[in-house]
């Protein structure tokens, strides 16, 4: 099947490719199975096997087998490594992170992000997203999810915005935000595993 290129950085194959990199570049000292990056991004096993060997003959990505597990990371010595990670970052790379630093925050009952960079990551063209804006779901302890957000721009190195609503309110769908937020493109960002909404 045929895919066009992600509108988050067009000079990737497709939004499985760029997801497949942030995955694997992104977490250096990581291996992962090719079953494990599979269910991370919600893609066949064989297509992420093709996407691994064509990354992994380029010399950006390696693997080694324990028994008939083909476990896949990052070629850190590849002179491409650095530019690589960078550009996973900062495209797709904001679900990874966010969902990394709000994963331990208690309380939390859904974490999404909303906004220009939801909109790039569902394939909606536009310009490249200055911000990316979160949206936490639950009864949780404002201070932590603000150095959440502080982690996450520390790491992203763009604005994080965070916005805190209960899970009645989201639920309701009283308040006009919601209802935009809901209305609009989302991603929805729970722990490692990224869906869009």
């Amino acid at each position: 099947m045929r895919t066009s290129a992600p509108p988050l950085l067009p000079i990737f194959r497709s939004k499985l490719q760029g997801e497949l990199l942030a995955s694997v570049l992104l977490l250096p000292d990581r291996s992962q199975s090719l079953t494990e990056l599979a269910d991370r991004l919600k893609a066949d096993v064989a297509t992420v096997q093709r996407e691994v060997s064509r990354l992994e003959r380029a010399g950006i990505l390696k693997s080694n087998r324990i028994g008939k597990t083909r476990l896949v990371a990052a070629n850190t010595s590849s002179p491409l490594y650095r530019s690589l990670s960078e550009l996973a970052l900062r495209t797709f790379g904001p679900a990874q992170v966010v969902a990394e630093e709000f994963d331990e925050i208690q309380g939390v009952d859904e974490t999404y992000i909303f906004g220009s960079w939801a909109a790039r990551y569902q394939g909606i063209e536009g310009p490249f997203p200055v911000d990316v804006d979160v949206l936490v779901v639950g009864s949780v302890d404002r201070d932590e999810a603000y150095e959440a957000a502080t982690r996450a721009e520390r790491r992203l190195r763009r604005p994080v915005n965070v916005t805190i609503r209960s899970k009645a309110g989201w639920d309701a769908a009283r308040d006009g935000f919601i209802r935009q937020v809901r209305s609009s493109p989302l991603v929805s960002v729970i722990g490692s595993k990224i869906a869009e909404a």
